[in-house]
C-alpha cells in the first residue's frame, strides 16, 4: 500500500508538472499568434484549394511535368487544415494540446509539411540547376518529375524521419524540457532535433550553391541566351526567399532554445520560447508563398490561374503580351465588337 501511495504521489507530481509546463509563459503573445494563424488559415485555405483546382482541372499537372508542384500543394493543405487546432490551443493558453494523440498528429503534420515542401522545392531547384549549368547532360531529375512513382517514394522516404519523432513524444510535444521527461525520451528528442536541423540546413546549402552557379552562368552568357537563365534565377531565388523567411529563422531560434534548455536557464527560456513559437507560426506562411514559386516555375500554371480567377486582367493586357507566356504556351486572338483579345492556351 505504501508503494502504491508513493507511485500515486509521483504520478500526480508529474501530471501537475506536465500541466504547468503546457501553459504559455505569456498569454497575450500566444493569443496574438492565434489571430495570426487565423489569418493564415483564412487566406491559405481558399488559396491552396484554388491552386489544387487549377492543377487538377485546368492545368492537368500530370501532363505538364508538374507532379512535384502538385505534391507541395497537398503538403500545404495538410498544414492549413491543422491550423484551427493550434489556434484553439493558443487561445486556451496552452503551448500544445494536452491530448497526447492530438499533439502527436499535429506534430506529424507539421513535420510532414516541412519535410515534403523542402524535398520537392529542393528537387525543383536541382532540376533548374542541371538544365542551365549542365545543359546537354542527362538530367535524371527531369525524368523523375514525370513519374508519380518517384513522388510516392519521396513521401515514403520522409516517414522514417518523422514517425520515430512521435512514437515517444514527450509531454506537450516538448524536447529537452522537464527533467523527468528527459530521462525516458532523451534519444528520441535528440533524433527529432537532428532530423529537424538536417532537413533544413543541408537543402539550404544546396539551394545557395545552385543559385550561385546559375547566376555565374547568367553572367557568362550572351544577351540572346539570357531569357531562360533569368527565369531559372527567379525560380531558385523564390525558393531561397521561402527558406529564408519561413524555415531558417525558425531553425536558428530552435537551436537557441535547445541551448537555453540544456543550460536550465528558466528565465531566458520563457523569452526564447516566445521568440521560437512566433517564428514557428510565421514559418506556416510557406503555404501562402509557395504559389508564387509555382508561377515562377511554370508560366503555364500562372496563365491558367489568371485566366480562371482573374480573366479581366488578361483583357487589359496588350495583344502581344502572349509572347511572355513561357515555353510551350501559345495564344489565340479573337475579335469581338472591334476589340482584339489575347486568350492563353494552357500548355499540354
Amino acid at each position: 500500500m505504501i508503494s502504491n501511495a508513493v507511485m500515486s504521489r509521483q504520478h500526480n507530481m508529474s501530471t501537475n508538472l506536465t500541466a504547468d509546463y503546457c501553459k504559455v509563459p505569456n498569454l497575450v503573445t500566444y493569443q496574438t499568434l492565434s489571430w495570426v494563424m487565423t489569418g493564415q488559415f483564412v487566406l491559405g485555405l481558399p488559396l491552396n484549394l484554388s491552386v489544387l483546382y487549377i492543377f487538377i482541372f485546368r492545368f492537368k499537372f500530370w501532363k505538364n511535368k508538374s507532379i512535384f508542384l502538385f505534391n507541395i500543394v497537398v503538403a500545404d493543405l495538410f498544414l492549413v487544415a491543422s491550423l484551427p487546432a493550434k489556434v484553439y490551443d493558443y487561445q486556451q493558453g496552452l503551448k500544445r494540446s494536452k491530448d497526447t494523440v492530438v499533439c502527436k498528429i499535429l506534430l506529424f503534420i507539421v513535420f510532414l509539411n516541412r519535410g515534403a515542401s523542402i524535398v520537392f522545392l529542393t528537387t525543383l531547384c536541382i532540376d533548374r540547376y542541371f538544365g542551365v549549368v549542365h545543359l546537354g547532360r542527362r538530367n535524371i531529375v527531369r525524368v523523375f518529375k514525370k513519374s508519380p512513382q518517384i513522388s510516392t517514394i519521396l513521401w515514403l522516404v520522409l516517414l522514417p524521419l518523422i514517425i520515430p519523432t512521435i512514437i515517444n513524444t514527450s509531454e506537450c510535444c516538448n524536447s529537452h524540457g522537464c527533467k523527468f521527461v528527459m530521462e525516458y525520451h532523451g534519444m528520441t528528442d535528440i533524433y527529432r532535433e537532428v532530423a529537424f536541423l538536417i532537413q533544413i540546413i543541408i537543402p539550404f546549402i544546396i539551394l545557395v550553391y545552385c543559385t550561385v552557379r546559375i547566376v555565374n552562368r547568367l553572367r557568362k552568357k550572351t544577351v540572346g541566351e539570357k531569357t531562360k537563365l533569368r527565369r531559372a534565377v527567379w525560380v531558385v531565388m523564390s525558393v531561397v526567399v521561402v527558406f529564408s523567411i519561413c524555415f531558417l529563422p525558425c531553425t536558428i531560434a530552435r537551436v537557441l532554445l535547445l541551448a537555453v534548455r540544456l543550460k536550465a536557464w528558466q528565465a531566458a527560456e520563457d523569452i526564447v520560447l516566445q521568440v521560437y513559437n512566433t517564428l514557428e507560426v510565421f514559418s506556416y506562411t510557406d503555404c501562402l508563398l509557395d504559389p508564387l514559386v509555382y508561377c515562377f516555375f511554370n508560366s503555364g500554371f500562372k496563365n491558367a490561374y489568371i485566366s480562371t480567377f482573374c480573366p479581366t486582367f488578361l483583357q487589359k493586357r496588350p495583344p502581344n503580351s502572349a509572347c511572355g507566356m513561357g515555353t510551350g504556351a501559345t495564344a489565340t486572338t479573337t475579335t469581338s465588337g472591334g476589340k482584339i483579345m489575347s486568350l492563353p492556351i494552357v500548355e499540354k
